[in-house]
């Protein structure tokens, strides 16, 4: 069977109701990144970046996987399918897709901030300060953070050189380390990407351009795929 892998980003999601990691005026959700997604935001204020998460949690517990994502899911009826998502939301596997990477991390789970193998699920539901690991340490949000290392990046690297087909969605896929892994896919497999705007790696001739949003285009190519 042959391996699809899929990279997706924040233009999947959008199409479900989550706003985009940035709006045009630099701020998420009204605050500076600063504030609310580095270890220093942590260290100055974990209240509020509690409040912060808490609210992300809620508002993508609420919100349903789109036509994109189930039609990234149904790929799986003929194929080998890896979905490797900058997303932190749980779309992809309430969709039904059953093999899904979360570079930065999981909305839905908490971690001890001194042992980061201590890893909770806690679905929808919120964390506050003094809510507490079994190692007695601060809970806090299972995400990767400005300044922080992204651990699942080396996985990622040992399957995109696996694809037969990779697909990118709802990202331009520009900012390191995720945009380095098109460049370990195999050369002269298919590559398509899912973007109503034209990305940078269009330019590139290689690449098939279905220039739609997710939500429209990915059904597109998976029932081209599947035919």
């Amino acid at each position: 069977m042959e391996e699809i892998v899929v990279l997706t980003g924040a233009g999947m999601s959008a199409d479900s109701g989550l706003k985009t990691f940035r709006g045009s005026d630099g701020l998420w959700e009204g605050h500076d990144i600063r504030d609310v997604a580095t270890p220093q935001a942590w260290h100055n204020d974990k209240e509020l970046v509690l409040d912060f998460y808490n609210e992300r949690r809620k508002q993508a517990h609420s919100v349903d996987p789109n036509e994109g994502h189930h039609a990234i899911a149904k790929l799986e009826d003929q194929y080998d399918v890896t979905v490797i998502t900058q997303n932190v939301d749980s779309l992809h596997e309430r969709a039904g897709s059953s093999d899904v990477l979360h570079l930065h991390g999981e909305l839905s789970k908490v971690r001890s901030e001194e042992d980061r193998s201590l890893v909770y699920d806690i679905g929808g539901d919120s964390i506050e300060l003094g809510d507490t690991a079994e190692d007695g340490a601060q809970l806090r949000p299972h995400v990767v953070w400005f300044g922080e290392p992204v651990p699942n990046m080396r996985k990622a690297s040992t399957i995109v050189p696996n694809a037969d087909i990779l697909i990118v969605i709802g990202t331009s896929l520009v900012v390191y380390p995720a945009a380095g892994l098109i460049d370990l896919a195999p050369p002269g497999i298919p590559k398509y990407v899912v973007d109503p705007e034209t990305p940078e790696l269009v330019n590139n001739s290689k690449w098939t351009h279905i220039k739609k949003t997710a939500e429209e285009g990915a059904p597109k190519l998976a029932s081209e795929l599947l035919n």
